[in-house]
């Protein structure tokens, strides 16, 4: 592997032009979140591997490209930067954290917590026998669970604490 520039810098800090100009300023493909055929849930067996702690062969998940921006490369950017010793390592920062903030929380991250609920949901959905799964909604309170658990209803109300509004107090 070969890589000329090793980004570092988080998605929502100009990663997308970034990609496209590093693209005509060296005459090679630059691999970016968008490249991933399941982007950007669905990394794919090295990213994952890689999120696990198990390093990749960075050879072959950069074949073909002389840059890498964005996420998920972005993450691994000591690793990557220690692989290709003559990269350039270049942070694409925002103007502060807050214009960041609002940036991700107004496009990617609202995608990623509900793909990630979805996922979580459909894997335990997926994993357990359904005579062991109950699937519960808070409002729905004691019965169900009692239910479930062979157990008497109580006669209380439902212990309700942690709410959103709690929160804000």
């Amino acid at each position: 592997m070969n890589l000329r520039v090793v980004g570092a810098g988080l998605p929502r800090t100009g990663t997308s032009s970034l990609k496209t100009a590093l693209e005509q300023l060296i005459g090679g493909r630059c691999y970016h979140m968008s490249v991933l055929p399941g982007h950007p849930f669905d990394l794919g067996v090295d990213w994952n591997q890689a999120l696990a702690g198990n390093m990749p062969d960075w050879e072959r998940v950069f074949d073909g490209y002389v840059a890498a921006v964005d996420w998920p490369a972005s993450l691994f950017w000591r690793e990557l930067s220690a692989a290709n010793p003559d990269a350039l390592v270049l942070l694409s920062v925002r103007n502060s954290a807050e214009a960041w903030w609002h940036s991700a929380d107004d496009t990617i991250l609202p995608f990623a917590r509900m793909a990630a609920y979805e996922r979580h949901n459909a894997e335990v959905r997926a994993s357990v026998p359904q005579q062991r799964l109950l699937e519960w909604h808070a409002p729905e309170g004691w019965a169900p669970i009692c239910h479930a658990l062979g157990v008497p209803v109580p006669d209380q109300p439902f212990p309700w604490n942690n709410r959103r509004s709690d929160w804000t107090k």
